[in-house]
């Protein structure tokens, strides 16, 4: 063989070859198309188109892996937004681009806490005027004087009017015409004072004879010719026999000027038993107050008192008594039975300086708002501000600048909505969140 014949196989060697790389080639290519979601199918070798429609291409789906990512991505996101998880008891300042819902302005102010309770307006409790036991018996004790013409009952001639004011030295009543008054102290005349007494009683009565206008004596506590000498000018004036004793029953003794309340005995009967009841002159207010208030009152506490027209009143606590036992009222009956209550209260007496305020009321109720404590120059915000902390105790949340962070605090008294707060960070014009 030539080495022209030689070199001209090995071009055709060659030339199959690559044909052959070429076809599978594109054996190849057609495979991969047909694979792909969507392909249009290969032509056929004689170019004609393929006999049939090709499958509907199948949804390639993500797989579970990557969802999870992307989830666990967004809940990091999340809290970086929001801050922290806990609520209260974190400490720190937090990104907070929302902010609370609603804030309030720490205020320097001054608090005062009140309560309101029921009261009644009037004169106070009434006390009985009792006549004296010595009433009716034989003269010469020194006791109520007699009927002149004998040994008779004595019997009343005079009586006061209900609503009427008595005085120091004013008739309370009279017996058999002669006048029974009415004199200022806290000791009742329960023996026969003469020359040669002497003790509390004794300065009594001489301390309402020389602010009667009597003189002639010492008002200390010993009872001389110069007393006795002044008792008979001051029967004489009261139309009384001029003995220059006092005994029982000849005059009545108050802590000072009463007003009338009821008149329960009558003209012309022997005086027994309760002739009227009276009470003090000033308009009062009186509470039954429940005790679990009792921390709020104290001698001098003050108040203000609403009256039924809207106006107000100020009063001042004078009287405080001793826990009571008030049974609640039930039924119809009156009587108290298996399922009766009761409650515990303090009866308290408020006294009103400016009488003319209380205008022509002389008995109605009233509400009585109590001021029991009140702290100056404290810092407040409101209840609603406060926030519960996990490790027990209170919280605001102070926002700066779109953060909030939450500031421990102590708190003191709470007073129309409002609450004493202090603690470090805590100022005047701090901006607190509200988260309710």
């Amino acid at each position: 063989m030539t080495l022209q014949d030689r070199t001209d196989r090995t071009d055709r060697t060659d030339h199959a070859d690559r044909t052959d790389r070429t076809d599978q080639a594109d054996r190849t290519d057609r495979m991969d198309h047909a694979d792909r979601p969507g392909a249009r199918p290969a032509a056929r070798p004689d170019g004609n188109a393929p006999s049939a429609d090709p499958a509907p291409p199948r949804r390639r789906r993500r797989p579970l892996r990557t969802a999870l990512v992307v989830l666990a991505a967004l809940v990091v996101a999340g809290v970086a937004a929001t801050g922290s998880l806990g609520g209260g008891g974190d400490e720190q300042a937090s990104a907070a681009p929302s902010g609370p819902p609603r804030t309030a302005t720490v205020e320097q102010r001054t608090l005062t806490r009140t309560q309101t309770v029921a009261g009644t307006l009037g004169y106070g409790t009434t006390t009985p005027v009792v006549a004296p036991a010595s009433s009716g018996a034989d003269a010469g004790s020194g006791g109520s004087a007699r009927n002149a013409d004998g040994p008779g009952p004595e019997i009343i001639t005079a009586l006061p009017g209900e609503g009427d004011t008595i005085r120091r030295g004013g008739s309370v009543y009279s017996v058999d015409d002669q006048r029974v008054p009415l004199l200022y102290g806290s000791i009742p005349l329960y023996r026969t004072l003469r020359v040669g007494s002497e003790g509390k009683d004794v300065a009594m009565l001489e301390k309402n004879l020389a602010a009667l206008g009597y003189t002639g004596f010492t008002a200390d506590d010993a009872y001389t010719e110069g007393t006795a000498e002044a008792v008979r000018a001051w029967q004489e004036d009261l139309g009384r026999e001029q003995t220059g004793t006092v005994g029982p029953g000849e005059a009545v003794v108050a802590p000072g000027a009463r007003r009338v309340a009821e008149v329960k005995a009558a003209l012309g009967t022997v005086p027994t038993g309760e002739i009227l009841t009276w009470s003090g002159t000033e308009r009062a207010v009186g509470v039954d107050l429940d005790v679990r208030y009792e921390d709020l009152v104290d001698q001098g506490t003050k108040a203000d008192i609403e009256l039924p027209d809207g106006t107000s009143v100020e009063a001042t606590v004078t009287e405080v008594g001793t826990a009571a036992t008030a049974a609640s009222s039930g039924g119809n009956g009156g009587g108290q039975g298996s399922g009766g209550s009761s409650n515990a209260t303090l009866p308290v007496r408020l006294s009103v300086k400016d009488q003319k305020r209380l205008g022509r009321y002389q008995a109605a109720p009233v509400e009585v708002t109590l001021r029991a404590e009140t702290r100056k120059d404290v810092l407040a915000v409101p209840v609603e501000a406060l926030t519960a902390r996990r490790e027990g105790g209170y919280a605001v949340q102070a926002v700066r600048g779109g953060a909030v962070e939450y500031l421990p605090v102590k708190l003191g008294i709470f007073a129309g909505g409002l609450v004493e707060i202090s603690g470090d960070g805590i100022t005047a014009g701090l901006t607190v969140g509200v988260p309710r």
